[in-house]
């Protein structure tokens, strides 16, 4: 026997796990502007290899045994009849609602379009123009902007290629100098020029860009990965402002439940929990907050369960791949300074396959 309706805003990490748990226990519908589930870990390297275009689309077909999929945008949340409405018009009734609509990203980390069809064309474009281009600029030293510079490289081994941080080490957010400076080391091994304390901004001329100093830099193309834009406009469009923070996330509890909203709950990247906007964090998330959804539908049975509370993560494993036979790996380890492994573990763990065949296994296909 399944207990209530449970309406998933949002397909990507968090909100596949989500579904995906509560499909046996609940009645399930996941809505997605998309009919694919998008691969973003895929997407920087599908941006500049044609091999890998169509890596980051998995169908949503078999994800679900019980619950379905609504491909549709989600324009409102109609808290008094509770239900969520779809921009056809479709309303879903909900006993519990869920916010899982993620962060948007800059290209090439982005679903551009709204079909797969359009998202490879957009691939395809950046594809081109990285093939064809004499200086390409990346702009921001964290892990996309590592990821993307040495994908670059080794797909243009002849084109002069730029990486420009704001920051005084790259990949300050995982708090290791150590793999700062391997990062580094790599890059300007493979004659990627390495720009430090370079806050960068377009030029008053086409194709130019000038730092924080006044010095100009001609590139002819660039990418900006300098971070992510929580998913929530919708929200404030449709009136629910007040359940947003100043930078559009969703406030949660400890329970990860919208506040003041028992039957709401927010899970990934949309939320305002205080961590790392990781893979691993928006799985974890997942996992509890199917729990405490489980124990809210139960809560006057006898089967019911304690509500969990998520402790947010603050040290977790992060892989950054320099292409697909390399990369950094930093590993926390209790009451020390991170472990930082190198080229082996990095490509075992994510670089060579970018985590494609598992997250096709968790969609109900097989890996290849």
């Amino acid at each position: 026997m399944r207990d209530g309706n449970v309406v998933v805003i949002g397909g990507g990490y968090a909100g596949i796990r989500l579904a995906k748990k509560l499909d046996e226990t609940a009645h399930v519908t996941l809505v997605d502007r998309k009919e694919v589930f998008f691969h973003r870990i895929a997407s920087l390297r599908a941006g500049v290899r044609p091999d890998w275009t169509g890596a980051p689309f998995i169908p949503y077909d078999r994800l679900l045994t019980n619950g379905r999929v609504a491909v549709g945008k989600a324009v409102r949340v109609d808290t008094v009849e509770r239900q969520a409405v779809l921009a056809t018009g479709e309303r879903l009734p909900y006993d519990v609602l869920v916010i899982a609509t993620g962060a948007d990203y800059p290209e090439p980390a982005r679903f551009v379009g709204a079909s797969p069809d359009e998202a490879a064309k957009a691939f395809a474009e950046h594809q081109h123009n990285i093939a064809v281009a004499e200086h390409i600029l990346v702009v921001g030293g964290g892990p996309s902007g590592v990821e993307l510079s040495a994908e670059i490289r080794l797909a243009r081994p002849d084109a002069r290629v730029t990486l420009a941080h704001s920051g005084q080490e790259l990949l300050h957010s995982t708090g290791s100098a150590r793999a700062g400076r391997k990062a580094r080391a790599w890059l300007e091994s493979h004659e990627v020029a390495v720009r430090l304390d370079s806050f960068m901004s377009p030029g008053h001329d086409f194709g130019t860009y000038r730092d924080a100093n006044g010095s100009v830099l001609a590139a002819d193309l660039s990418f900006w990965a300098t971070g992510t834009t929580p998913n929530t406009l919708w929200l404030r469009l449709a009136g629910h402002g007040d359940w947003l923070t100043g930078s559009g996330h969703v406030k949660v509890d400890r329970t990860l439940r919208v506040e003041g909203r028992p039957d709401v709950f927010a899970v990934g990247d949309v939320n305002d929990v205080s961590e790392l906007k990781v893979t691993p964090a928006a799985l974890a998330q997942a996992e509890v907050a199917a729990h405490n959804i489980t124990s809210y539908l139960r809560s006057s049975g006898r089967h019911s369960k304690k509500p969990r509370s998520y402790r947010a993560v603050h040290r977790t494993p992060l892989i950054v791949p320099f292409g697909p036979a390399d990369g950094v790996t930093v590993l926390p380890v209790p009451l020390g300074e991170s472990a930082v492994l190198g080229t082996r573990t990095t490509a075992i763990a994510k670089a060579k396959t970018l985590m494609t065949p598992y997250m096709r296994r968790q969609l109900g296909y097989s890996a290849a």
